[in-house]
Order: C-alpha cells, then sequence, then structure tokens
C-alpha cells in the first residue's frame, strides 16, 4: 500500500531528530585517530565506534516512539522486519573516508513503506549540510539555510560530470564492471572519485551528473532513493530494474532519463 504524503510529513521530524543523534556521536570522533576494527577478516571493511554508538542511538529513539517499526541497519542487521514501516540506517556511509579524516562520508536515513523508499535523509555533520527527499521533493540545508534541490538537467554524456566511489577492479567492482565503468568515464566531460554518499547529495544540487556504484546494500541506497527523485534525478540498476531487485547492489543515478538512458547503454550487458 502507497504511503499518504501525510503520513510521511508526520515522520519527516522524527528523521530529522535521528539525523541530529547521529551527529552527537559521529561528529567528536571524526579526525581524532579513531580505532579502527576489520569486521571482514581477510579483506578490509572498516568500522569505528563513530558507525556503532551512532546505530545504537538510533535505534534506541526508533524503539522508544516507534516500536512496532522494523529497524535494519549495517551493524546490527535487522529488527522486525517484515514490518509494514521500517526504518534503514548506515550510520556513517563511507568509513573508509572517516578514517583518513575526509568529509565524504554521511549518515544515511531512510524510511520505508511496505518495502519502498518513502523518506530518505543524507546528513554530512562535519560540513553541517543535509539532504531531505519526501513526497517528491528535496531540500537541502546548511548553516541555516534552505533550498530546493534540482538536478542539473544535463541529457548528454559528453556533457556529464560523472563519480563513482572507487573505479578500481579491486574495489566495488569486479573487473568486468570496472571495464564498463571505464567505458563510460572515457565519454564523460568529468570524472570524480571517492565521493562516497555525498556524491548522491551532489548530483541532487545539481553538481553531479551522474553517478554509478556496485556492491551496495539496502542500507546502501535505501535514503538515496528519495532524494534523487524528489530532485528530478533517475535512480535504478544497471539494467534499468528497481534497486531492490539489482544484481550484486548495482545503482546508476542520472540527472535526466536521456543521460540515466545513454548510461545503461555501457551498463545493462554486463
Amino acid at each position: 500500500m502507497e504511503a499518504r504524503q501525510s503520513e510521511i510529513h508526520d515522520y519527516l521530524a522524527f528523521a530529522e531528530r535521528l539525523a541530529d543523534a547521529a551527529r552527537a556521536e559521529t561528529v567528536p570522533r571524526f579526525r581524532t585517530q579513531a580505532a579502527v576494527i576489520n569486521k571482514a577478516g581477510a579483506s578490509f571493511d572498516p568500522v569505528t565506534d563513530a558507525d556503532r554508538d551512532a546505530e545504537r542511538a538510533l535505534r534506541r529513539l526508533i524503539n522508544e516512539t516507534f516500536p512496532d517499526h522494523g529497524v535494519i541497519g549495517e551493524e546490527f542487521g535487522a529488527e522486525r522486519a517484515d514490518a509494514p514501516w521500517r526504518w534503514v540506517l548506515d550510520p556513517v556511509d563511507g568509513t573508509r573516508a572517516f578514517i583518513c579524516g575526509v568529509a565524504s562520508w554521511a549518515t544515511l536515513i531512510a524510511l520505508e513503506k511496505d518495502a519502498a523508499s518513502v523518506l530518505g535523509v543524507i546528513d554530512q555533520p562535519f560540513t553541517d549540510e543535509r539532504w531531505i527527499g519526501a513526497g517528491r521533493d528535496t531540500v537541502y540545508r546548511r548553516a541555516g539555510m534552505e533550498r530546493r534541490c534540482r538536478t542539473s538537467g544535463v541529457r548528454d554524456l559528453d556533457k556529464a560530470r560523472i563519480s563513482t566511489t572507487d573505479p578500481r577492479a579491486t574495489g566495488y567492482f569486479l573487473p568486468e564492471e570496472a571495464n564498463a565503468f571505464n567505458r563510460l568515464a572515457d565519454g564523460a566531460r568529468v570524472a570524480r572519485f571517492s565521493l562516497d554518499a555525498y556524491g548522491y547529495g551532489l548530483l541532487a544540487l545539481g553538481e553531479i551528473d551522474l553517478v554509478v556504484e556496485a556492491s551496495l546494500k539496502r542500507h546502501d541506497f535505501a535514503a538515496l532513493i528519495p532524494v534523487i527523485e524528489g530532485a528530478g534525478g533517475v535512480v535504478t540498476g544497471w539494467r534499468g530494474e528497481a534497486l531492490g531487485d539489482s544484481e550484486r547492489g548495482r545503482i546508476v543515478a542520472a540527472a535526466t532519463p536521456e543521460l540515466h538512458e545513454a548510461a545503461l547503454e555501457f551498463l545493462r550487458e554486463v
């Protein structure tokens, strides 16, 4: 059942309360040489106390305020995952950036109704930037100022500014995926890397035109959907499918339908 606009509006203030609670845990730990734990064994998947304590704080608020809502989080898994309303949390998206002192990480908060994202927050607390997408509208806030977001309107690949977090085949892409991305990027005007979730905020602002990623999980992308779509952008998997159905968590987010289709020409057969 589709969420009504009045229902979503009721949750907006709470979503911002969650973002503020995460800020209280993450900002004091940023650029403090925080201890890093590798949670992936042979490979490297870092986590810090900022990730874990922020998610604990968010879960505590959700369970106190909406005890019947589900929660899916990067660090502590799922609670009541079959609930009609559920929150999807990534307290520090871009932990590698966080441990390097780079302010491209963000807190991602999504609210889903029947597994569809209806509200999304991208919050970069160190730079005091916040994107809120809900009801086919996205607003951007910084330092007390607010404005509506619109994507750039770029339609042609040769005019596009493209981004991915790590373009290497040894990063988040398989070799064939990296090759496809490189062919796509070769046709773009500008390519910039290592932006993490911040890149999607820039896309919503009209500063980036195209973002392509792989290996994303639900907590990585659920919050992005309302933000991008509310700004007029398009976001799907590499074959044009809904993100929840995307093989290997692959995402292509574009400023316009025309640019999105141009990107799919390079990606959909991989």
